[in-house]
């Protein structure tokens, strides 16, 4: 009896234990079902929350520094430079004495046109004396002639002699003008051979040196480039797809590559009416090969219209050819609504989109939303939606899209 007892006890505990693990699969399996059966709509999407932010849109543009006024400071005469007063860096005044050239042809020639000037006057102060012989031989031949006393051959010699010493004077009078128009050239000539700069500024480049001969009989040869640093004038490159949106006056902030963390503010103030490459134009270009060849290199590439911001520089923090970031504001909101530029697609451009929204319920329905600007990572919300909605901006894994609605394996791998 005993023995029985036992087996019967034992038979009921892997009951026991049997039903326990039956009851607890159920449970999982219950547990798994209803979970499935409640799908969460937003399930492998990616979603933002529509809130208050400062939107700016803007058009970005590579500039160049320049100095507000850049002068070639050159020769006007040929000669060996005998000094060179200056050097990089000099800031100098007007009229400030920058370099001399050899000046003994220079005064060598204002000495011959002096000397030639001194004969043609004395010259004059001849002929001006033989005048006056003259006048009184006409008049004593005249008296003679009154008094039947001389010849009518006589008197009209004396005639022609006064107004042929007339005409020697007129003519030696217009030689003494040549003459000094020669003398003032020989003197400009030899003022020539002192450079003087013709403004404030500082000293940019030496490019000729002290010894060095210069040739000044086809063109000015630079001594130095001068260039005023106080202002500066930037030359931001726009492409043609966004200067039909620009316009003078528009502002404008830039940085510098060696501190792009400094915002610095400024104001468009032209835009020039063509790009540099206009000189290269077969219309213009004076040779049939190179107009040729600039043709078809400026159809290639890119064409930009340069914007022109003139910007402070006081304590000479930029520096010529510098490059500068510009960003050119086409318009910008303070706390307005907006969602992320990547949720609008096609609507960007259009100033509608449709986005689909998350309701209160979980469901998600498409809207039309009025969109603002648009500064390429958030875009103003106009109309169309409220603070704090939910929006769908995407999927989180397009590619695993559709194997998410497969059926789950069975239990214990059947």
């Amino acid at each position: 009896m005993i023995r029985l007892a036992e087996g019967r006890s034992i038979v009921s505990r892997k009951t026991i234990a049997i039903l326990a693990v039956v009851a607890v699969a159920l449970l999982v399996g219950g547990t798994i079902f209803v979970k499935r059966s409640k799908v969460d709509p937003t399930e492998g999407l990616l979603t933002a929350t529509v809130k208050r932010g400062d939107v700016e849109e803007t058009v970005l543009a590579t500039g160049l520094f320049k100095p507000s006024r850049l002068v070639a400071v050159g020769a006007q005469v040929s000669g060996r430079i005998t000094a060179l007063h200056v050097k990089v860096g000099d800031t100098i005044k007007k009229d400030s004495l920058v370099a001399e050239i050899d000046s003994v042809t220079q005064v060598n020639d204002l000495r011959t046109a002096e000397a030639s000037l001194a004969d043609i006057k004395a010259q004059k102060e001849e002929a001006e004396a033989t005048l006056v012989s003259a006048e009184l031989a006409l008049t004593r031949q005249t008296n003679l002639r009154a008094s039947n006393s001389g010849t009518q051959a006589d008197l009209e010699s004396a005639q022609a002699t006064r107004d042929k010493t007339k005409a020697e004077i007129a003519s030696l009078q217009a030689q003494i003008v040549k003459a000094e128009v020669a003398v003032e050239t020989a003197q400009a000539d030899l003022g020539y051979t002192r450079i003087t700069a013709p403004m404030d500024g500082t000293v940019l480049a030496v490019v000729n040196q002290q010894g060095q001969t210069v040739n000044a009989t086809q063109s000015a040869p630079t001594i130095v480039i001068l260039g005023q640093l106080d202002k500066m004038i930037v030359r931001a490159e726009i492409s043609e797809a966004d200067v039909v949106n620009v316009r003078p006056g528009q502002s404008v902030y830039f940085n510098i590559l060696g501190d792009t963390s400094t915002r610095h503010e400024a104001v468009l103030q032209s835009i020039e009416p063509s790009p540099e490459s206009i000189t290269s134009d077969s219309s213009v270009s004076t040779s049939s090969s190179s107009s040729s060849s600039s043709s078809s290199s400026s159809s290639s590439s890119a064409i930009y219209y340069n914007g022109i911001l003139n910007v402070d520089n006081p304590d000479g923090r930029f520096r010529t050819y510098m490059t500068a970031e510009v960003h050119i504001v086409l318009g910008s909101a303070k706390a307005v609504l907006t969602v992320p530029a990547s949720a609008l697609g096609t609507g960007a451009k259009t100033g509608k989109a449709s986005l689909r929204v998350v309701g209160a319920d979980g469901a998600i329905a498409t809207r039309a939303v009025e969109i603002g600007l648009n500064d390429g990572v958030n875009a103003e919300v106009k109309s169309g939606l409220s603070e704090g909605e939910t929006i769908v901006i995407g999927d989180a894994n397009p590619s695993a899209k559709s194997s998410s609605f497969a059926p789950p394996p069975p239990p214990g791998g059947m």
